[in-house]
């Protein structure tokens, strides 16, 4: 359930409601809004006692939630959460950034020439894998470290936000003193103990939803790093398992606007793993902005026929360049930005 505190409740009366939920053994989570202050109570659902909150001065209602998931539910918040990777790359207000770049980062020439491509074609972050979790053992896995330096030299020239993975819990540490955001792969969708270590950093998270991973299941998994204290989460829908096989996975265009009425969060939509080939990302891109979303999360490499990972579904920087300006016409018919 949460409680939301009336407009003029002062701060003793929000300590007072915060001790009182701790004395029923459950965990808070205070959200200061525009207008309001909001508490969720998180815990046993037979230890909330709805009546003994609702008497307390500067308590304006008790809310139940009957979503298993709480600080991420629409309810919580009633204004939509704001993502910051830098001044220019900002997710959930009108404006529409786009974070593109290649699958792997694979030496100096390939990422530097990616992120230049990245800036001139107008869009605002760059994409690229220095840790791959790849199904085969024996397939490349990335530069480790040495990636993660040669991303940081790309955002030195270009300006560009920095989105990597990061793979376990022990990583965490380092890619996030690198990175402007660290990814969650849809491998790792279900990783609790990973959610759980980028939910105790404060870098923002952009986080995939996983191959065969329900809405529900997909946002009790959010509340994973919601629930260590970062409230900076950005959801990513890159396609779904199912029998279809014309397509690399199903991309589901209908969970952008159900996961807004569902949750606070920004969502995202990454095309390029929602179909797995480059020719279906640019129609996929402008379909995925005039659903709703709050982003778009494209793979595009200089040299996509020799790339080391996801050639296939890789446009080329003249390709992401000509693709810019008709989401920006697609974005302006729904009254957004992109540039």
């Amino acid at each position: 359930m949460i409680v939301v505190m009336k407009s003029e409740a002062t701060k003793e009366q929000i300590d007072h409601v915060v001790a009182l939920v701790r004395e029923m053994g459950l965990n808070d989570h205070v959200i200061v809004g525009t207008d309001l202050t909001v508490v969720a109570v998180i815990g046993d659902d037979r230890k909330k006692d709805k009546g003994a909150l609702e008497q307390v001065p500067g308590v304006d209602r008790v809310v139940p939630i009957l979503h298993p998931y709480k600080i991420a539910a629409r309810e919580m918040k009633k204004e939509r959460t704001l993502v910051k990777l830098s001044d220019s790359c900002v997710f959930g207000s009108k404006h529409v950034p786009v974070i593109a770049g290649p699958c792997s980062v694979e030496n100096e020439e390939q990422i530097m020439a990616s992120a230049r491509g990245v800036k001139a074609a107008g869009c605002q972050g760059l994409r690229g894998g220095a840790f791959k979790p790849r199904t085969n053992p024996y397939s490349f896995q990335g530069l480790g470290e040495e990636g993660l330096k040669l991303l940081a030299a790309a955002r030195a020239e270009t300006g560009l936000a920095i989105v990597t993975e990061v793979l376990t819990p022990t990583e965490v540490d380092l890619v996030s003193s690198y990175a402007d955001c660290l990814q969650i792969g849809a491998r790792n969708c279900q990783n609790f103990k990973l959610l759980e270590a980028v939910g105790k950093q404060p870098k923002p998270v952009l986080f995939k939803r996983g191959l065969s991973t329900t809405i529900d299941e997909y946002l009790q998994a959010a509340e994973y790093i919601l629930a260590e204290g970062n409230p900076n989460v950005i959801l990513c829908e890159r396609g779904i398992r199912t029998f279809e096989d014309h397509t690399r996975n199903t991309l589901s265009l209908s969970a952008v606007p159900e996961l807004h009425e569902r949750t606070h969060l920004p969502i995202v939509v990454d095309p390029s793993h929602g179909t797995g080939y480059a020719r279906l990302v640019a129609d996929m891109s402008r379909a995925a902005v005039a659903s709703g979303a709050d982003g778009l999360m494209i793979e595009m490499h200089p040299d996509p026929e020799h790339a080391m990972t996801d050639g296939g579904q890789s446009i080329t920087p003249a390709a992401l360049k000509e693709l810019m300006p008709s989401l920006v016409r697609v974005a302006q018919a729904i009254d957004r930005t992109m540039n």
